[in-house]
Parts: C-alpha cells; sequence; structure tokens
C-alpha cells in the first residue's frame, strides 16, 4: 500500500549523480538522482546500520560508505557483500519542479 505522499525538497536541489539523506516523516531515507529519475530508499545499511546518505551512486547502485555493500537504487536488493538483505523502496512523484516521496506510516 502506497501511504500519503509528502514534499521532500525540489528537483533543484539535487544534482545527477548524487545521493543525499532526507527525514520524511520520521523516517531517515535517502533520495537518489540517477539518469533523470529520482529514487526513494531506506538511509539504512542493513550490513551493519551504516548511513547510506554519505555513500555514492554507482551503475544504479548506491555503496555505503562504511564497508562497501551496494544497494540498487530500484528495487532496494542487496547486490554486493556484506549486506545480504534488501533496504525498503519508497514511490516518487514530481510535481512542479518538487519531490514527494510516499512513506508508509
Amino acid at each position: 500500500m502506497i501511504g500519503q505522499y509528502t514534499k521532500v525538497c525540489s528537483l533543484s536541489e539535487l544534482k545527477e549523480g548524487q545521493v543525499r539523506g532526507f527525514s520524511v516523516n520520521g523516517r531517515e531515507i535517502i533520495l537518489a538522482l540517477a539518469a533523470g529519475t529520482v529514487y526513494a530508499l531506506d538511509n539504512l545499511c542493513t550490513h551493519d546500520g551504516g548511513d547510506l546518505g554519505d555513500g555514492e551512486l554507482k551503475n544504479g547502485h548506491v555503496e555505503c560508505p562504511r564497508h562497501g555493500a551496494w544497494f540498487d537504487i530500484k528495487t532496494g536488493a542487496a547486490t554486493r557483500m556484506p549486506a545480504v538483505e534488501m533496504i525498503q523502496t519508497y514511490d516518487v512523484k514530481i510535481e512542479n519542479g518538487d519531490i514527494f516521496v510516499a512513506v508508509n506510516d
């Protein structure tokens, strides 16, 4: 079930290839801008709780800066060790240049 959409930031605040952390309705998420599309995922590495908002975007994956685990930005799947558990992804929509994310309560 998709939750209520909440405005996170304007599209102009993200740069292509950037990962950035935000707090939305008490949940820590990241936004990633890749090939003109915005993706939203949990800001938490399932390996040891690292902050993915400080990570890098590489080939459609966000890399955890602590131990190098990778997560697919489209699906949240853990694609490189040491993480094996996926992270939550969220629905994103863009209206009038603003980014909205549906975060389940």
